[in-house]
């Protein structure tokens, strides 16, 4: 296992969130080219579910009246 610490300073609320949010994007990305990644940050699962809402949905409600379709990047009423 190999291990990579990286400390941030300077940074602004959102610019953290974003760049988590990135951070899992590559998480994702380099999944199905074998290395399995794991992220521990402060309140990460919060900030990530942020990230994939979509504009009006409720984040908080996981049985809200949007369902994306994530082959046609549609949303289904």
């Amino acid at each position: 296992m190999k291990e990579v610490h990286i400390k941030v300073s300077n940074i602004s609320q959102k610019q953290w969130a974003n760049f988590l949010i990135e951070l899992n994007l590559v998480k994702i990305a380099w999944k199905r080219f074998g290395p399995e990644i794991s992220i521990k940050a402060k309140n990460f699962d919060n900030i990530i579910r942020w990230g994939k809402k979509i504009h009006g949905e409720d984040a908080s409600d996981t049985h809200s009246t949007f369902q994306r379709d994530s082959r046609k990047r549609q949303i289904k009423f």
